[in-house]
């Protein structure tokens, strides 16, 4: 007996699974990999994208957040614990700039958005609570792998990705923005994940209020911006409300 000939709800699996298999695939790359031709999985993907199956930034497909509301990501008391002193920040931070706000931590290599706030008109943006994110492009991400020595070397040892022109691809790339984020206690995301989304992000510690001795970060804060000129007015007021949501963790014992 032969295998029946594959279905169309058949052949939309498996570009799904391609599509899981990597962090961010182009049409040619999850046809290859799944032996359709290029328009069908073009079609499969249009369809899988409309109900939210896949995502697509630029020209290249990831897992979406439908995959999120599936299985979503697990819940824990720290993850709440860091929503609930952390959200008041992050509010704070959303008056003081008027900006997309982000409240993240790390989940794997992902970042994982606990907490947006955002005004009438939000800058376009792949974030939304509970979904995840890579870390090494994103500027949350960023400011705790720079705290995260574990966490910074599972991403160097994992595809990097290039999302837009400025995505970090490389190991050695990756290190020397972290040690400069370690040093100014702030990290920047130019545009590296979604052309034209730019954001400045600060790290959140739980054990010490200035995040001095190399302590692991537990969160990041940040804000976002339609174009990079308008960091600079961003980066006091982000790092200013991290340090204080710093010392909020430490004492919340």
């Amino acid at each position: 007996m032969t295998d029946a000939p594959s279905s169309p709800v058949d052949r939309a699996f498996d570009v799904l699974r391609a599509t899981a298999a990597g962090t961010g695939l182009t049409l040619s790359e999850i046809a290859r990999a799944t032996g359709l031709a290029k328009s069908t999985t073009l079609r499969l993907l249009t369809a899988l994208e409309r109900n939210g199956a896949v995502t697509r930034i630029e020209q290249r497909y990831r897992l979406g957040p439908l995959v999120n509301e599936l299985d979503p990501i697990p819940t824990s008391p720290a993850y709440e614990r860091i929503r609930r002193v952390l959200t008041p920040f992050l509010a704070h931070l959303f008056e003081a700039t008027r900006a997309t706000v982000h409240l993240a931590t790390l989940h794997g290599d992902e970042v994982v958005y606990l907490n947006k706030l955002h005004g009438p008109r939000p800058i376009p943006s792949p974030s939304r609570i509970g979904g995840g994110l890579p870390a090494y492009c994103t500027g949350v991400g960023k400011a705790m792998l720079a705290f995260d020595d574990a966490a910074a070397e599972r991403v160097a040892q994992g595809p990097m990705v290039e999302w837009t022109d400025t995505t970090l691809t490389s190991p050695d790339a990756l290190a020397v923005e972290l040690a400069e984020i370690r040093r100014r206690r702030r990290a920047v995301d130019r545009a590296e994940l979604t052309p034209g989304l730019y954001c400045v992000a600060a790290p959140v510690f739980d054990d010490d209020e200035e995040g001095t001795g190399g302590t692991r970060a537990v969160a990041a804060l940040s804000a976002s911006a339609a174009d990079g000129a308008a960091l600079a007015r961003l980066e006091p007021l982000v790092t200013r409300v991290a340090v204080a949501a710093s010392r909020s963790m430490a004492s919340d014992r």
